[in-house]
């Protein structure tokens, strides 16, 4: 057979191939294209699931007359004109394939009118050679893109298709990821004249997480942790679901670069390596995240869907993300920690007994299921309370000697009288700032010590804890390398300072090299991880700039009031572990509480207008 041009009808369908999967493929390069036409509302119409009609009308800025039959013809795009626009794309189309591929085979007719026009046109191909047919049409300002019987003269690729429902399913899930995608358009979907699917356009954030819950689920939603995550250019947003919430969501995965959905080997292994030691092999990890990231730093153009980008610091991308989600997932891990040591059982008081007689079961104010002791014996529930008269005769027989044959002859010890459950030990030790009674207004905990009550400031006993955490010591604080290196301009005396402080700087854990005019932050302490280091360390250096001797003391001082980390709403669980580590790194609170972190509550007051005479 002698080399020949193929004819252009031919060229498309072969072309339709790589475009024009199944009728979801048609759904997604037409929404794209109405998203690139500016259009804050899109409705979609199918019927038999895409086989017999997709209709798409937008709201966009439409097509000009001049230009609807040029829009039909291959590799034509009004989205680059050039080398350097294929290197910094921003639209979500860009090669101009979509509709001569579509018009290839189905029955395809647009229809558009842009504000400048008084009358809409429509425009349509056919013929062996796609000849473009232009006439007048009513339509409003935007576009509306009628795709009719599609495959009809590819019967191979028709064979191929699945059910309805199937088909429509894969219609469903395309306008999904893209309603994830743009929150401010207003989408909706319908199948054989029934409404599917409402998604109405949202701005703030607790409307962009109402529609989030909508099309992830509320399991979703329970177990997601919110991230924001940015250096330099890079910025990572969205939430992933902590491994309990991955566990029970499957199949949740939704992934986009500057706006464009994708299925990305790099990005998949960088947040599956994120989750190793939390999940299993079998288990995939559930997020919707959205990668920003400069355009002329990320290939669009390796994949004929579009399914794929290529970085051109790929690795610094994997770290990048790898180092977000690894960061919310460790936030999360240390505000659970509190949760479940809250709620492991409290410590039951028991009298004083003999070794020989074992656990006094019966002298425990408050019964808790129990490991029998007897041979063949199965878990046993003692009923609450305390049976005075099952109690007695029980301290009776613990204290009768074996070799005894009668109870006469015992030794006359009283037995001792157990304590009612409100008498039980249950306050705190002394040693402690007293049991957390409840948390007021997100940031004080209401403590018990003994018969009084007082108040904590929760934010300034955070600030001790931090403080005593970035003492050095002797051996200093083990500097944590950064997993990204902060880069920072600083000026000239600032620049000195770190020379003339280099040693405080080395016990404090911070690990600076000077480069010209910037330096570089690879690594800090432990304390310091969830801090903006963008804007401590600057400031960090002003401050021993102004200085003219600073110990380390005073510096973890002044670094524990800088905590520029969100303030948290604390939670009954975290104000205990926050407390049982203030009691063990600064016991020298509890004998002198200095002024702001300990009010007492007087009760009395309250107690006597109670009383009744």
């Amino acid at each position: 057979m002698p080399i020949q041009i193929l004819p252009p009808q031919l060229a498309n369908q072969i072309a339709a191939g790589e475009v024009v999967e199944r009728p979801a493929s048609v759904v997604k390069e037409l929404v794209e294209n109405s998203l690139d036409a500016g259009a804050t509302r899109i409705d979609v119409d199918i019927e038999k699931g895409g086989a017999k009609l997709i209709r798409i009308r937008d709201n966009g800025c439409g097509i000009a007359k001049d230009e609807l039959a040029m829009a039909l013809a291959r590799h034509a795009t009004s989205k680059i004109a050039s080398l350097d626009d294929l290197e910094a794309i921003v639209s979500l189309g860009f090669r101009g394939e979509a509709l001569a591929s579509i018009s290839s085979v189905s029955r395809l007719t647009l229809t558009s009118r842009t504000e400048d026009q008084t009358e809409a046109w429509q425009a349509y191909a056919e013929g062996r050679e796609m000849a473009v047919t232009v006439k007048p049409a009513a339509h409003p300002v935007g576009t509306t893109l009628e795709v009719l019987d599609l495959f009809y003269n590819t019967p191979a690729r028709r064979k191929f298709m699945r059910t309805e429902k199937t088909e429509f399913t894969h219609i469903d899930e395309v306008i999904r990821r893209i309603a994830l995608a743009r929150f401010d358009v207003a989408i909706s979907l319908s199948h054989n004249g029934k409404l599917m699917r409402q998604y109405r356009g949202v701005t703030q954030d607790a409307q962009r997480e109402r529609r989030l819950g909508a099309i992830c689920g509320t399991t979703f939603m329970q177990h997601a942790l919110r991230i924001d995550w940015q250096h330099d250019d890079l910025a990572l947003r969205g939430w992933v679901a902590d491994p309990a919430g991955s566990r029970q969501v499957t199949d949740l995965q939704y992934c986009y670069v500057n706006g464009r959905m994708m299925r990305d080997k790099l990005i998949n292994h960088a947040i599956r390596q994120a989750y190793q030691t939390q999940l299993g092999d079998e288990q995939q990890p559930a997020y919707v995240l959205y990668l920003e990231i400069d355009p002329h730093q990320v290939d669009v153009n390796v994949h004929p869907a579009k399914h794929e980008v290529r970085f051109h610091q790929s690795r610094l991308v994997h770290d990048f993300i790898w180092q977000g989600v690894m960061s919310a997932l460790q936030a999360s891990r240390a505000a659970e920690l509190p949760i479940a040591h809250a709620e492991e059982p409290a410590p039951q008081w028991q009298p004083e007994n003999r070794q020989a007689a074992g656990g006094n079961h019966f002298s425990q104010p408050a019964a808790t299921p129990r490991r029998s002791g007897a041979a063949g014996g199965g878990w046993q529930s003692q009923e609450p309370g305390y049976n005075t008269r099952e109690g007695a005769a029980y301290q009776k027989l613990i204290q009768t000697p074996v070799s005894v044959p009668t109870p006469a002859k015992a030794p006359s010890v009283p037995a001792p009288v157990p304590k009612p459950a409100s008498e039980t030990p249950l306050a705190a030790h002394v040693q402690s700032f007293g049991r957390v009674l409840s948390v007021v207004r997100q940031c004080y905990a209401l403590l018990e010590r003994g018969d009084t009550l007082q108040l904590l400031s929760l934010p300034v006993a955070a600030r001790w804890l931090k403080q005593a955490q970035l003492q050095p010591g002797e051996e200093g604080l083990k500097p944590q390398p950064l997993l990204i290196p902060v880069r920072l301009k600083v000026a000239a005396e600032e620049m000195a300072v770190i020379g003339r402080q280099a040693a405080l700087l080395t016990a404090m854990g911070i690990d600076l090299q000077r480069e010209g005019q910037h330096v570089t932050l690879r690594a800090v302490p432990l304390p310091l991880r969830t801090q903006n280091l963008q804007i401590l360390i600057p400031e960090l250096l002003g401050y021993l700039a102004r200085q003219q001797e600073v110990s380390a003391f005073a510096l973890a001082q002044w670094l524990a009031r800088r905590d520029n980390a969100e303030a948290p709403h604390w939670n009954h669980s975290q104000a205990i572990t926050l407390l049982a580590e203030l009691e063990r790194l600064c016991p020298q609170l509890l004998k002198s509480p200095p002024s702001g972190l300990l009010q007492a509550v007087e009760i009395e007051s309250a107690i006597n207008a109670l009383k009744h005479e």
